[in-house]
């Protein structure tokens, strides 16, 4: 192992300065060795502050300081407990060695654009909260945070244990699983009853009749859906979701979705268009799923843009391995303060359009699932009154575009 430089005690100094950065949340990101408690740790102040050493270590929370080519330079003693490493082993590897970054559906993310270190220095913001499992099989709540400082850039990462949260989740999500199974059963047979009246076998309906019954049977189609979308959810949570990936031409899944919500858009007088470059990629992904992906995004694109207005599905070139895709509207943009919370579970906007609009708050949620299920991303740009983009990466069968 490398010997120790001046660069952990630089690291320590910038960690102490994320702490400034993230102080809302609640775990402090200082980073320190335990082989160093005499050496003072100085923070932003440009004081020398030698109890922060103390805490450091004392500190139950998962602390490591890394350059910004993913190699440790520092770590605390919770560190090396949760990672199972003593910390010599630890400082001056590669992170992919040691904390080997999986999502909570176990894919690993080292070497994706999933990395959760890769997004903080590509967008040179903060992660936080982030689910992972590092380690062996150690599941934590991470922040992530981007240092930038006159000697380089570093991020500090802070974890810290949330088996005990997850073990009362699993109980919750066992729960909403079950009366979400046991609803459908009774929400399609009256789904299924309702289809036979208005098919005429029960006899002949009047206009006003097949008019209402088509009204209860959107309503009973509507609770349907928010049932598969909560059991969906909550299988995921417990590592209970799969892809099966196949090769899948991207421009006759377009059409798929495109086909299938023509008439929604034509009520709404929305023009649904798709600009995808010949020959069409070929993707490697779950066909079924990530039509999921397409119809949330564009039903969501329907839904907030304003008559006359148009909604396009595009693939472009990415990278060798992946295809970008967006979902393209000319509607009423994302209020910024909603634009942190657009992909948070059952998140309601308090905003006039949305209580106009309806939907339960699953539909984001489910499609960023699916997308880091793919090993992918999935992010949005907004201008108000001007339109909204949400674009995402999915991998490509073989080759280029």
């Amino acid at each position: 192992m490398p010997k120790r430089t001046s660069k952990p005690s630089l690291a320590a100094e910038t960690i102490t300065e994320s702490m400034k950065q993230t102080s809302d949340h609640s775990e402090p990101h200082v980073v320190e060795n335990q082989q160093e408690q005499s050496r003072p740790t100085s923070t932003a102040d440009g004081e020398n502050h030698p109890y922060l050493t103390t805490f450091i270590d004392a500190t139950p929370a998962t602390l490591i300081a890394l350059d910004e080519t993913y190699h440790i330079l520092d770590c605390n003693a919770a560190a090396s407990v949760a990672l199972g490493v003593p910390s010599a082993r630890i400082i001056g590897r590669n992170c992919a060695e040691v904390l080997t970054c999986r999502n909570l559906n176990r894919m690993k993310l080292c070497g994706t654009s999933s990395c959760p270190l890769t997004r903080v220095l590509h967008r040179n913001q903060p992660l936080p909260d982030e689910e992972l499992i590092i380690g062996d099989d150690y599941e934590v709540s991470t922040i992530v945070t981007p240092i930038a400082t006159p000697q380089g850039s570093y991020i500090a990462f802070t974890a810290r244990d949330i088996s005990t949260m997850k073990v009362a989740n699993q109980v919750r999500a066992n729960f909403v699983s079950m009366v979400s199974h046991e609803l459908r059963t009774p929400l399609n047979s009256v789904h299924g009853f309702i289809d036979l009246i208005m098919q005429g076998h029960m006899g002949e309906l009047n206009a006003e009749q097949f008019k209402y019954l088509g009204y209860a049977q959107e309503g009973v189609q509507q609770l349907i859906s928010i049932a598969e979308d909560i059991l969906f959810m909550t299988r995921s949570d417990v590592g209970q979701f799969e892809v099966k990936q196949e090769e899948v031409n991207f421009r006759v899944l377009a059409r798929q979705v495109v086909n299938s919500l023509e008439t929604q858009a034509h009520k709404a007088d929305v023009v649904l268009l798709k600009d995808i470059p010949s020959p069409s990629p070929l993707l490697y992904i779950d066909p079924q799923r990530m039509k999921q992906v397409l119809n949330n995004l564009v039903i969501n694109a329907i839904k907030f843009t304003p008559p006359g207005g148009t909604v396009t599905i595009r693939a472009r070139a990415y990278d060798e391995q992946q295809v970008m895709i967006s979902v393209i509207d000319t509607g009423y943009g994302i209020p910024p303060e909603d634009r942190p919370h657009v992909f948070e579970r059952f998140y309601q906007s308090n905003h006039i359009l949305q209580s106009r609009m309806g939907g339960y708050g699953l539909g984001l949620s489910i499609a960023k699932l699916i997308v880091e299920q793919h090993g992918g991303t999935i992010d949005f740009e907004s201008t108000l009154n001007e339109g909204t983009t949400f674009y995402f990466t999915a991998p490509l069968c073989r080759g280029p575009l």
